[in-house]
């Protein structure tokens, strides 16, 4: 888990994660596991972040039950696919859960 001076310090990738959330008119609930799953295990650099923040989403999205695929997260992000297919596993894991086998 972050803790709440995680949020203030990354506050410039969390509005990023809600402007993200606007373009794939994620959920509210999507949108809050997004940032916690972002918050609980941020990269040292800022091109590693990007790439977390868009697999963030998409787990979030998943989680949430309001799935978006890789692709359309990728273009709103402005990574690749397989950006994301690499990492949203591992998110998932780091925060404690458990990844479907598919």
């Amino acid at each position: 888990m972050y803790r709440a001076r995680d949020r203030v310090e990354y506050e410039r990738w969390v509005t990023e994660l809600e402007r993200i959330g606007d373009d794939l008119d994620l959920s509210r609930e999507a949108r809050s596991c997004a940032v916690d799953l972002f918050l609980t295990d941020v990269p040292e650099t800022d091109r590693s972040k990007r790439a977390a923040l868009a697999a963030s989403c998409y787990a979030g999205a998943l989680i949430a039950g309001d799935g978006r695929t890789q692709g359309a997260v990728a273009e709103a992000v402005g990574v690749s696919r397989l950006s994301i297919q690499q990492r949203w596993k591992d998110v998932l894991e780091t925060a404690g859960l458990e990844p479907p086998n598919w």
